[in-house]
């Protein structure tokens, strides 16, 4: 089903699947999220079945206001209320200290939980119906994006269709088609469980807008350090399609295709197109604008028919680094990226 703004009825219908344990696909302004009543323990087992998701990686729970978050944490330290306050609703997920209500399937058995409070007119109006329907104000939503794990994120809903698919033959009871996500890029994740705020994952919030909301410099902890809480995203391969991937800088990119055979190859590149190339996408010049297409595209080019993807290496810097973060773990193993950065 498709709306475009936020249908009651559709709404209340993706409500009441909640309450009783289904499953809800439904957009968010990163990508698309796949959802289940967030106290409900089999529902939430039955994400991790659906996408295949390993049951030591957690979740987010994604709740109305800072209020709501409060019935879910159990401190919230004054620099995840001012990021709160100065982000929500939007791409911000603030991993603090549970509360007993945070059960071990949302947080991976860990002693914190991954919050966030969407922007999505759709996904805030399924929070609201929620909570309205069980009386409960706190009431949330886990959800992981709404894909086999590992692959491809989602971010409109003819993908969350063709890899989970909806009931009676896929995996979903309802896919809440919303239109493309705005943002497109899955949002960023802050560590405030201890003194200093970590930086987990970037998103679409650059980290200097983040540093400035809290006074202070974020960490930027390496996947070796051992008291990092796990997030979701922080997998070294992750976001990947099902053809080998390869990040490739722009100078190198028309000796790689030379190399590999024009025909067998799909491109996303800046530089002028090569006409030997059957398969070929034109990069945005904006880190927003790509940002938003992103994987839009790589599903494009993931169903071309080519045996590889070379995709062109976006500059560095600030604005880029989301999509640096997510093209590098798409190109995993190492040997898949070729050049330095543009």
């Amino acid at each position: 089903m498709s709306s475009a703004p936020p249908d009651g009825q559709i709404v209340a219908h993706a409500a009441r699947l909640l309450r009783a344990g289904k499953l809800v696909a439904f957009p968010t302004e990163t990508v698309y999220g796949l959802g289940a009543d967030a106290d409900n323990v089999e529902a939430v087992g039955a994400i991790f079945a659906a996408k295949g998701r390993p049951s030591e990686h957690p979740v987010i729970v994604h709740v109305r206001n800072i209020a709501a978050a409060q019935a879910w944490a159990g401190a919230f330290a004054p620099q995840a209320r001012a990021l709160a306050e100065s982000f929500w609703p939007g791409p911000l997920t603030l991993v603090v200290s549970r509360a007993p209500r945070a059960h071990d399937a949302v947080t991976g058995g860990q002693s914190s939980v991954g919050l966030r409070c969407p922007s999505h007119p759709w996904a805030r109006a399924l929070l609201d119906e929620l909570c309205r329907q069980t009386g409960d104000l706190a009431r949330a939503i886990a959800a992981p994006s709404a894909n086999r794990f590992g692959r491809i994120s989602p971010t409109r809903a003819e993908h969350v269709r063709a890899d989970l698919g909806e009931k009676p033959d896929g995996a979903v009871d309802l896919i809440v088609d919303g239109g493309p996500c705005t943002l497109g890029i899955e949002s960023a994740i802050v560590d405030c469980t201890g003194p200093v705020p970590r930086l987990l994952r970037p998103g679409s919030i650059e980290r200097d807008r983040i540093e400035t909301a809290l006074g202070r410099p974020l960490e930027v902890p390496s996947l070796e350090d051992g008291d990092v809480p796990r997030a979701p995203g922080r997998a070294t391969r992750h976001y990947s399609p099902r053809r080998p991937l390869e990040f490739v800088n722009g100078a190198h990119l028309p000796a790689r295709v030379r190399e590999l055979g024009a025909k067998r190859v799909a491109v996303l590149a800046s530089i002028p197109r090569l006409a030997e190339v059957q398969w070929w996408w034109v990069a945005p010049e904006s880190p927003h604008e790509f940002a938003r297409q992103l994987y839009d595209l790589l599903h494009q080019m993931d169903a071309s028919g080519a045996d590889r993807l070379l995709v062109q290496r976006p500059p560095a810097g600030p604005a880029w680094a989301a999509l640096n973060d997510r093209l590098e773990r798409a190109a995993q193993p190492p040997q898949d990226r070729f050049g330095d950065a543009d």
